[in-house]
């Protein structure tokens, strides 16, 4: 811990604060955020950390989200969202697209050389 930077350490001890109230059922707040920062002697943590993390995280399920895909980023944001109670149906369907489109890539057998010639009739 001695090797991070305050912004480092600042962070952490927001994260594990959050980590800590998502494991034990609590709500995720700034106010919650701020007395367990306290509570474990954290006092020197920036003030608008617990703010930015509890807006960002601010349902269990953007932490269950974040757990599970941790390098899955937020970015982006897409555009509005059409209709209702389909989503999980589109995401499958998506799912299915994209593996037929793998399978179709995946034939390997006869066809052209690397050169573009037919196989079998080049000099190598």
């Amino acid at each position: 811990m001695k090797s991070l930077s305050k912004v480092e350490k600042d962070e952490f001890a927001t994260a594990f604060a959050i980590l800590t109230l998502y494991d034990g059922g609590a709500e995720v707040t700034g106010d919650q955020i701020n007395e367990l920062l306290q509570a474990t002697g954290n006092t020197s943590v920036e003030p608008f950390y617990p703010i930015i993390f509890a807006n960002y995280l601010s349902s269990p399920e953007k932490i269950a989200t974040l757990l599970t895909n941790p390098g899955a980023g937020g970015g982006g944001g897409g555009g509005g969202g059409a209709g209702g109670g389909d989503g999980e149906a589109a995401a499958e369907e998506e799912e299915k697209e994209e593996e037929k489109v793998e399978e179709e890539e995946m034939d390997l057998g006869g066809g052209m050389d690397m050169f573009g010639g037919e196989e079998g009739d080049g000099d190598y």
